[in-house]
């Protein structure tokens, strides 16, 4: 029986007191070379081996060092899991904490990002820093439901002295992955979390149906942001001939004209505004558009041109916006307040900022890297055709106009950045 496998049903037998003996004899033996009085479970077995490669130490601390709350706030707000939470805290969190365990949310790193539940098990989490912006892959934490999820791809349950380092044999945990629907990526995981006396082996396929759940969230929010570039895609392509289709940042079809319609489109990890070579329609001029690209297949007509004309509209209160005039026609965008000061900064300061000197001109602080970076990320999704990075700038070949309020003293009137008030102040005598 040695040579068996030990699995959680047959541990799931076993009181709390044998199974934690059985698991702590197994552990040491397999961890010291030697024969185990039960073969460990393979996910576990291959987890312990990774390990010992890694020369991780099983007396460490669990967690690593946190991220920096700015860090972390830029994880959350980019996270596609972020839309999803509302369904996951409904459908695992309350499970959770009836149950005396935590659900915990972590990106693709194994960083968590959000956890909730049982107060008490939340203060019991802090104690091994399975807290917000802890680290939890496996070479950070060693064998552990997040990261070995992570790393096998696939759904995994961590009990007791099967965790590697010391100070989790105390707990158990169940992890799935969650994959992007839209390009198959790894997103993070959904974990749930507890004191080992919770342990029951079912805890891992509930997590895995919470973890398609989140998927199928994210699927039908992709839907509708291909309904609403439809809307967009329409009367550009009326105004077109030749052959061209509009798809979203990920390659999905919106709509086609000229050829038969496909439901991807590959593109590269480089892809951009301008002439670029596409394998299945060669090459092809690309510019962008609110929530995708417009793609024109080189044939009939002329190559279109990149954007040559931005108008920044910062006239009226609150309803700031961007037009961008290219040669499939203009479209607009409307502005948060934060993208109508970073704009106005760029038409203002044509040779480009760098990310601390933007983040000088909008918080009075250039130490706001991060924040300053996340923002600009947002903004070059709808104007990549026409904002440049390192420094962050306009590009050169196109023509910036700022239409701004009759009176400069109401200029965006609710911003404080420094960049904003210098302008508000009339010239000196």
């Amino acid at each position: 029986m040695r040579d068996v496998p030990l699995d959680l049903a047959r541990l799931m037998a076993l009181d709390g007191t044998q199974a934690a003996r059985l698991l702590h004899q197994v552990r040491e033996a397999a961890l010291a070379g030697e024969r185990p009085p039960v073969a460990p479970r393979p996910v576990i077995d291959a987890s312990w081996r990774r390990m010992l490669r890694l020369g991780l130490d099983p007396d460490q601390s669990a967690g690593g060092v946190p991220l920096e709350r700015e860090e972390l706030e830029h994880r959350r707000r980019t996270s596609p899991l972020g839309g999803a939470m509302r369904t996951l805290s409904e459908s695992l969190g309350e499970t959770a904490d009836a149950s005396q365990q935590i659900m915990v949310v972590t990106d693709d790193e194994g960083r968590v990002l959000w956890r909730e539940g049982s107060l008490s098990v939340l203060r019991q989490a802090n104690g091994v820093c399975l807290e917000e912006g802890a680290a939890w892959s496996e070479d950070a934490t060693g064998t552990n439901a997040i990261g070995t999820a992570l790393a096998v791809g696939g759904p995994v349950q961590v009990h007791g002295a099967e965790h590697f380092v010391h100070a989790l044999h105390a707990w158990t945990c169940a992890a799935a992955p969650v994959r992007d629907p839209r390009d198959g990526r790894l997103l993070g995981v959904v974990n749930v979390s507890g004191p080992a006396a919770g342990f029951h082996p079912t805890t891992v396929a509930l997590v895995s149906s919470i973890a398609r759940l989140a998927e199928s969230e994210t699927r039908e929010r992709h839907r509708r942001a291909v309904e609403r570039l439809r809307s967009v895609a329409a009367p550009v392509l009326y105004r077109l001939g030749g052959r061209a289709l509009v798809v979203d940042p990920y390659g999905w079809t919106a709509a086609v004209t000229g050829m038969p319609p496909v439901d991807r489109l590959s593109l590269p990890k480089s892809f951009r505004a301008g002439r670029v070579w596409l394998p299945s329609l060669g090459m092809c001029a690309v510019e962008p558009l609110p929530g995708g690209w417009l793609v024109q297949v080189d044939g009939e007509r002329p190559v279109a041109q990149t954007p040559s004309r931005v108008v920044l509209d910062l006239s009226r209160p609150r309803r700031w916006s961007v037009a961008v005039s290219g040669s499939a026609g203009s479209w607009t965008q409307r502005l948060t307040p934060r993208h109508a000061e970073l704009l106005y900064v760029l038409a203002v300061h044509r040779e480009g900022r760098s990310a601390a000197e933007l983040a000088g001109d909008v918080f009075g602080d250039s130490a706001r890297t991060v924040t300053v970076r996340a923002e600009m990320s947002r903004v070059r999704r709808h104007l990549s055709g026409v904002l440049a990075h390192r420094p962050y700038r306009f590009s050169e070949e196109v023509d910036v106009e700022v239409v701004g309020p009759d009176d400069p003293a109401d200029l965006l009137p609710h911003s404080t950045a420094p960049a904003v008030l210098s302008a508000r102040r009339p010239p000196g005598p």
